[in-house]
Order: C-alpha cells, then sequence, then structure tokens
C-alpha cells in the first residue's frame, strides 16, 4: 500500500470510520491534519454499484475494491485485489468471518448488483 490510508466506511450511510496508516489507527490525515472519521464519500452509492458490478468482471467470490478521492475529481477506483490486506477490518473495527458467512449462506438468491448492494447495506450497515 506504500504509505496510503485505508478508511473503514460504514457500507449503509458512505461514511468513514477509523483509519489506517502504517498499521496504525489514526484519527487525522498525517499531511493535511483533517480528520479523516466521520467524512462522507460523494455519491455513495454509485461507487457500491461499481464494486458491486466488478464481481461480474472478475468471477471472485471474494475481492477488495479500492476507491480513492482525489480532490478534483472525487472518488475514483483505483484497483482490485484478490486478496485484500487485513487491516481494513481494523478500520472497519469488525472481522470479515462473520459477514462472509452470511454472504456464502445467501449469494445464490442475489442477483445482480441492486440486490448485493440491498444485502450489504441491510446486514453490514451501522
Amino acid at each position: 500500500h506504500q504509505g496510503a490510508i485505508g478508511a473503514g466506511v460504514d457500507i449503509g450511510t458512505g461514511r468513514t470510520l477509523a483509519a489506517v496508516w502504517y498499521n496504525e489507527v489514526i484519527e487525522d490525515h498525517p499531511d493535511t491534519g483533517n480528520a479523516v472519521r466521520g467524512v462522507v464519500i460523494p455519491n455513495w452509492l454509485r461507487l457500491l454499484a461499481l464494486a458491486s458490478q466488478c464481481y461480474e468482471l472478475t468471477g471472485l467470490g471474494y475481492q477488495g475494491v479500492d476507491f480513492v478521492l482525489d480532490r478534483d475529481r472525487g472518488p475514483l477506483m483505483l484497483e482490485l485485489n484478490a486478496r485484500p490486506g487485513l487491516n481494513i477490518q481494523i478500520a472497519n473495527h469488525a472481522g470479515l468471518y462473520h459477514r462472509l458467512r452470511q454472504v456464502e449462506q445467501n449469494h445464490a438468491k442475489l442477483e445482480g448488483a441492486r440486490s448485493r448492494i440491498a444485502f450489504a447495506i441491510r446486514h453490514f450497515g451501522a
């Protein structure tokens, strides 16, 4: 990740939770001093749709979709990860085991990005 900040995001609201930088939980951006908790991600539902559609592109049952917030262009997709790091679990204050089990038990019923988004918001939003 070469010094990037990983921020957990409440999937239901698009508001950032804690952030992790070099394996440490941080409250403020190390360069700007701005708070990293409580930032509302613009166009959150559009980003969820884009991330959910990546499932059809890759066929991976579990993947990480990294976004960046650009000052001029807003949120942009940076990369897809077949094996996302574990720091995001720290930033979200939640492990993945129970979430992945719920998805595994229900994925056959979830057709299309909209149904996957609705499921995630209902089950994993704050």
